[in-house]
């Protein structure tokens, strides 16, 4: 079950460098609180893959959940009802403020992983399949 896919790993680091940078030097209605929510989930998705051998389906799926369950904790205002409304990396790492399109970009990013990885699994199959006589 415990594995280490370089290549995954590449990619989570890439995916967390662009989403520093973006928390840092983007402040528009559209890159910073969307793309930046698909590109975590896609995140998550490449570094827990680096780790863990387990099927693409469920564990986007589980990406996709453990999203969804953050953003209804910012629904019920937890970062407040602990006390934590001064800590920045309790309000960055639990959000702060509730979001019905930010489930849709989370979905998205699913959405995207799936279609990448659908995608490599026919590539690497092409390449096996034999050619009749």
């Amino acid at each position: 079950m415990l594995t280490f896919h370089k290549n995954y790993f590449g990619w989570a680091l890439l995916l967390l460098a662009m989403e520093v940078l973006i928390a840092l030097f983007v402040r528009d209605p559209l890159v910073r609180p969307y793309l930046g929510d698909v590109l975590v989930v896609i995140l998550l998705y490449c570094f827990f893959k680096a780790f863990l051998r387990v099927p693409v389906y469920p564990l986007a799926w589980c990406v996709l959940f453990f999203a969804g369950t953050l953003e209804f904790l910012q629904y019920l205002r937890l970062v407040e009802k602990l006390g934590l409304e001064k800590s920045t990396l309790a309000r960055t790492l639990l959000g702060t403020s509730f979001a019905w399109l930010d489930l849709l970009a989370y979905l998205a990013g699913t959405f995207l992983i799936l279609l990448v990885e659908k995608w490599r699994e026919n590539v690497r199959h092409k390449g096996t399949l034999s050619t009749p006589m």
